[in-house]
Order: C-alpha cells, then sequence, then structure tokens
C-alpha cells in the first residue's frame, strides 16, 4: 500500500504532464515571435586588426611554400581591410607563386592604385610580365621601379632577365654587372653573366665567372655550364664529366633542353652541353636524369 506522501507527488507529475502538454497544444496554434539572439559585432578598427593578423598568417604560409593556402588567406585579410595596400601586396605574391597571374596582376592594381610610388609593386608586376615572356611589358615597369628604388640589385638581375629574352645581350651583361656591383654575393647575376658571355664568344672570361660562382654556391646550373664550356674547349675532361655528373644528380631536369631554355639558356651553351651529354662516359648519368626529369614547359 503507497503512502499519502507518494500518491501526492504522482497526483502533482500527473499535473504538470497534462500542463506541459497543453501547453504545448497551444503553441502548436498560436504565432510565437522569434528570439533573436544578440551577436557581437566587431568594429571596423577590429577588422582591420584581425586582417593583419590573417596576413602576417599568409606570410608565413609562403615563407613554407603554402602559396595557395596563402593565397586564401590574403584573399581573407583584403576583405576585411581593402584599403590596406601591404595586404594587396601578400596576396599578390600569394597568387604569383601559385600561378595564379591574371589575379596576381589584378591584386597588384588594387595595391599600386592604393600607393603607387612603392617600388616593390612596379617590379612585382614586371615579374608577372617575365613569366608571361613579355620583356617588353617587363621593362619599363622595372625602369619605372628602378627610379623609386635604384639600389636594387634584385631588379637589375630581371632587367637583365629582359634584355636576355630580346636578344640584347650587352645590355643584358650590363644589368647584370650592376646586381652583382650592388650584391657582391648574388651568384645568380653572375651564372647569368657567363651565360651571356658565352653567347658572345667570351668563353675563357665566361668560364673564369663560372668558376667564381661554384666558389658560392655549389648549383647545378653552373655545373653543367661549367663542364659544358670546359669540354667544348677541350680542356679539363675529367673534370667537365664529373661536374656534369654532379650537375644531373643534383637536378635532372638540366638533362633536357626544354628547361634550358626557359633558364635563359642560349643557343650557344645549349649545342656545347648537348655534345657534352652525348659522350658516352655519361650515359649511365644522362640515362638516369632522363628517368628522374620532372620539368614541364609552363602553359
Amino acid at each position: 500500500m503507497k503512502s499519502k506522501s507518494e500518491n501526492r507527488h504522482r497526483w502533482f507529475r500527473n499535473r504538470l504532464i497534462a500542463a506541459l502538454l497543453s501547453l504545448g497544444a497551444i503553441c502548436s496554434v498560436m504565432p510565437a515571435k522569434a528570439v533573436v539572439p544578440s551577436v557581437y559585432v566587431p568594429t571596423a578598427e577590429e577588422l582591420k586588426g584581425s586582417s593583419i593578423g590573417i596576413g602576417h598568417t599568409a606570410v608565413q604560409l609562403l615563407q613554407m611554400g603554402q602559396a595557395k593556402e596563402a593565397a586564401q588567406l590574403a584573399a581573407l585579410a583584403v576583405r576585411l581591410d581593402p584599403q590596406n595596400e601591404k595586404l594587396w601586396s601578400v596576396l599578390a605574391e600569394a597568387q604569383l607563386r601559385s600561378d595564379q597571374l591574371e589575379a596576381a596582376s589584378t591584386s597588384l592594381a588594387r595595391a599600386k592604385a592604393l600607393n603607387p610610388t612603392k617600388a616593390g609593386l612596379w617590379f612585382a608586376e614586371a615579374a608577372i610580365a617575365l613569366r608571361a615572356e613579355q620583356p617588353n611589358i617587363a621593362i619599363p615597369l622595372i625602369e619605372r621601379g628602378l627610379d623609386l628604388d635604384p639600389e636594387n640589385p634584385s631588379a637589375y638581375f630581371d632587367l637583365g632577365n629582359a634584355r636576355i629574352m630580346q636578344g640584347n645581350l650587352s645590355a643584358a651583361l650590363t644589368s647584370f654587372e650592376r646586381a652583382t656591383t650592388l650584391k657582391q654575393d648574388f651568384w645568380e647575376a653572375l651564372n647569368n653573366q657567363a651565360l651571356v658571355l658565352f653567347e658572345l664568344g667570351k668563353t675563357k672570361e665566361a668560364i673564369r665567372r663560372w668558376r667564381r660562382v661554384l666558389s658560392l654556391e655549389q648549383n647545378a646550373e653552373p655545373m653543367l655550364a661549367l663542364a659544358a664550356a670546359l669540354h667544348q674547349s677541350k680542356t679539363r675532361r675529367d673534370e667537365a664529366f664529373n661536374l656534369a655528373n654532379q650537375a644531373l644528380a643534383k637536378e635532372p631536369n638540366y638533362v633536357l633542353e626544354g628547361h634550358q631554355t626557359e633558364q635563359l639558356w642560349g643557343v650557344k651553351i645549349r649545342n656545347a652541353a648537348a655534345l657534352l651529354l652525348e659522350e658516352p662516359e655519361l650515359k649511365a648519368g644522362v640515362e638516369r636524369a632522363k628517368a628522374n626529369a620532372t620539368w614541364m614547359k609552363r602553359r
């Protein structure tokens, strides 16, 4: 037999259930006003602060080689602060590195509209033109940038590359030499000096400069170029074969003429390399390089 207390609890429980069911029935037929929660909306200044943090993260991703991810973050950053020229520059750089050339041009145009006196923006736009193999467009852009920043060795390097594309080798050599005057350990510019000198028929000087390059950087390009020059001059054949094998092991793509051409190798050095790579002593290394090459022409 249940106690009075238990019966009382059951009665209250049943009444509560009935009341809830009744309330549900009422709510099902009566219109209700939606409750709109209060959401915190950041101020414009706070959004700008967030955009800078996102921009810094995008730069870090760029430094780690994650260009596509950097571009996505930088795109968010400029949406939060569209008047920040630096963020547009980061976005353009990320787009350029991830081969989004048209988008990079648009981003650079926005950045230049905000700050037309920043030399780096002119240089970056020139870099896009060079990637598109448009030296006639790139050169005036570089020159405009140099008006603003006349001591920039990388800009002179790009100017030299543009002159090579035009076939103006003497002007290219002048630009590359200006680059190494400003930055003495700029081995890429020194290497390109040697490439130009070889095309101009100044083989001994080209060899001397390639040796100087290799004292700064053990890179596959000057290794193979020097090997080709030594082989053509019929001197130090053993050194030429050793350098060629090292170069192909470091960067197999240099076994392909297309890759050499993309790196602005002229006809003479490409022909010299082709003769070198036909030597029986290099057969194994050449076959290995061809099997490992990954180069594909940019489109």
